[in-house]
């Protein structure tokens, strides 16, 4: 009986999946939604716009030469970022700074809000990471084909390679090249699910009585795991945007 009751327990608390359920705010249900309804997700992703011109618009207007914490963190941000395409990409690359900057700060803050509790990873849904990554991906092209003309194709010619083996190398770099797009936003989006449903797990455990220590201690050793995953998730998918950007500015292998 005691083990039933445990069992039922369990099939009640865990649900890891239902926090990544799209919902409209005012009323209906899961089918009720249409392009234009402000749902959950249209919630937080405005909360994580409110964020980042809090911190790098209202956090840094003072400009003061001993700076807040706010202007601290703007400025490491900034700098840290404004390196990493000056290192990957060159100095040609440093025009487009900002955009790799915007991507790179919506992602890593939409990341820390979905930590927060009853709040909503919008990058765990790959409609976000996918729309962010073909941006980057289109970009790119577009890019590589105005600054180098027919010359981009080079990037998937391995000239250093034996001829006989080219053609072959040619149509794994073409597949590989059409690929970015997903691996790009699977990779972002699978690890901010993955983890928030772990977390859901052993926060089901947690409401059985003889096992909620542990599951309560495995929950913090996962939450602590989670808000370093988020910061390098970021950080993967802009340093992935910089060599990308790379590859469009110096094509050739």
């Amino acid at each position: 009986m005691e083990s039933d009751v445990v069992e039922q327990e369990l099939e009640l608390a865990i649900h890891p999946m239902d926090q990544f359920v799209i919902k409209p705010l005012f009323g209906g249900g899961h089918g009720d939604i249409g392009m234009f309804t402000i749902t959950n997700a249209t919630l937080w992703l405005g909360i994580t716009v409110l964020c980042v011109i809090a911190l790098m618009v209202l956090g840094t207007r003072g400009r003061a030469i001993v700076p807040s914490r706010s202007q601290s963190m703007a400025e490491v941000l900034y700098g840290f970022i404004y390196k990493m395409v000056e290192d990957i990409t060159g100095k040609d690359g440093l025009k487009y700074f900002p955009y790799i900057f915007t991507l790179f700060i919506f992602i890593l803050v939409a990341n820390v809000v979905g930590l927060l509790p009853a709040s909503f990873t919008t990058t765990s849904h790959i409609a976000v990471t996918a729309t962010l990554a073909m941006i980057v991906f289109l970009v790119v092209t577009i890019l590589g084909f105005i600054k180098n003309g027919a010359s981009f194709l080079s990037l998937f010619w391995v000239s250093a390679a034996p001829l006989p083996l080219r053609p072959i190398l040619a149509l794994i770099e073409v597949i590989s090249y059409f690929v970015r797009p997903v691996s790009h936003s699977i990779r972002l989006a699978g690890n901010m699910m993955a983890g928030h449903a772990v977390v859901k797990v052993f926060a089901g455990f947690a409401v059985v009585t003889f096992i909620s220590p542990a599951a309560i201690g495995a929950i913090v050793a996962i939450y602590a795991l989670e808000s370093l995953v988020v910061c390098i998730q970021a950080y993967v998918f802009t340093i992935l945007t910089c060599v990308y950007l790379k590859d469009a500015l110096h094509p050739s292998h």
